[in-house]
């Protein structure tokens, strides 16, 4: 598997819904197009909306794992 690099990362592990939407769209804002964000968040609304959110303003998510009881999320900046 090519090696993704990963050019910043956010835990949102602290703060709930819909900040955790919010805190994640402004940290890509400051990012370039094509740069990857590293999310770290928790189990239940934040995995079943922020990724389903980003998608709808333009982001590509590459990938989510469960880690523990947390997940990982990349996130490629879209335009």
């Amino acid at each position: 598997m090519k090696s993704i690099k990963i050019d910043d990362t956010l835990d949102i592990t602290d703060v709930v819904c819909p900040v955790t939407f919010a805190k994640t769209l402004l940290k890509l804002e400051d990012m370039q197009e094509g740069q990857i964000l590293e999310v770290i968040l928790n189990d239940g609304e934040p995995i079943q909306n922020v990724p389903k959110s980003l998608k709808n303003e333009g982001h590509k998510i590459i990938l989510v794992e469960k880690i523990g009881d947390k997940y990982r999320m990349l996130v490629e900046r879209g335009e």
